[in-house]
């Protein structure tokens, strides 16, 4: 379906046609900027619980507990060895207490961490894969040398949050197609005020010869150009907005915030938005325009 933009000056100033006048570009440009941020928080959340599954699906901690530090400290080698020599093991870190410190600081603060305070051996493991066999076998041969350690898996720690990012980019989708929904709407209502409002000059048109799809083309170029233009005007702030944002999000210096980034494909959706909102405005205005003439004959 064309747009009908290369219309004559005349059939233009028919319909007194401007650039950003009236409400209906301004209506445009806030659902298009309502619109892109959604998209773009969908993108993120979708991006980052990918990423989030990606690293963590494949990750054990090994925690030891035992109120002997001798016997903790060697049932730690003990197990760390058992562990490289397993398969499906990519790499073994034992922390060492000066870790343990510093993960315990902001807590105990430095007055806390005695020396003889007890700490628990923590071994992490990184597997070449999630698969649930690969990670029996690490459970069994720790139960086997320690066997009141505990092995804890990072996915089901984030198993809740990767839920809400889950849920929060479906809330997305849906906030996006509500938001085309409404501007379908207001297109229509545009379309209908605009038919009642050149009334007459529909009807000189009309004893002149002109088609229905002909009028229509008038009001549907008009209201696509509009669209148009107020679909750039609401993505340009959007982008300004999300750009910001990401360079907040990329200074917490978060794991978990590092992974909601937008990829390439993301940015290039982001972009055709405008062309998307224009072609619906053209798609809607076109059949209530025909509807309504078809009424009037």
């Amino acid at each position: 379906m064309s747009f009908g933009w290369a219309a004559s000056p005349p059939d233009s100033r028919l319909l007194q046609e401007g650039r950003l006048t009236g409400p209906m570009p301004w209506i445009i440009a806030i659902m298009m900027f309502l619109t892109a941020l959604a998209a773009a928080a969908g993108f993120g959340l979708a991006n980052a619980s990918s990423a989030m599954d990606a690293r963590l699906a494949g990750r054990l901690t090994v925690q030891i507990v035992d109120a002997d530090a001798e016997s903790r400290t060697r049932d730690a080698a003990r197990v760390a060895s058992a562990l490289e020599t397993l398969p499906g093991v990519a790499k073994v870190v034992q922390a060492d207490r000066a870790q343990l410190a510093a993960l315990l600081e902001p807590y105990l603060g430095s007055d806390g961490l005695d020396q003889d305070l007890p700490m628990p051996a923590l071994i992490d493991v990184d597997l070449d894969s999630a698969e649930e066999s690969v990670i029996a076998e690490v459970e069994g041969a720790v139960a086997r040398i320690a066997p009141a350690a505990r092995v804890d898996r990072h996915a089901r720690w984030l198993a809740p949050i990767e839920s809400l990012f889950g849920w929060l980019t479906w809330l997305s989708i849906m906030m996006v197609l509500l938001m085309a929904a409404a501007t379908g709407a207001a297109v229509v209502l545009a379309a209908r005020g605009a038919l009642n409002t050149h009334r007459a000059t529909i009807d000189v048109l009309h004893l002149m010869g002109a088609t229905d799809k002909q009028v229509a083309r008038l009001f549907q170029r008009r209201i696509a150009l509009d669209a148009l233009l107020g679909g750039v005007t609401g993505l340009v702030v959007a982008l300004i907005v999300v750009l910001l944002i990401g360079s907040q999000v990329g200074s917490l210096q978060s794991e978990l915030a590092s992974g909601v980034t937008l990829t390439w494909r993301d940015w290039l959706l982001l972009l055709v938005l405008p062309l998307i909102f224009a072609a619906l405005a053209t798609l809607a205005a076109r059949t209530t325009i025909l509807a309504a003439l078809r009424k009037l004959l």
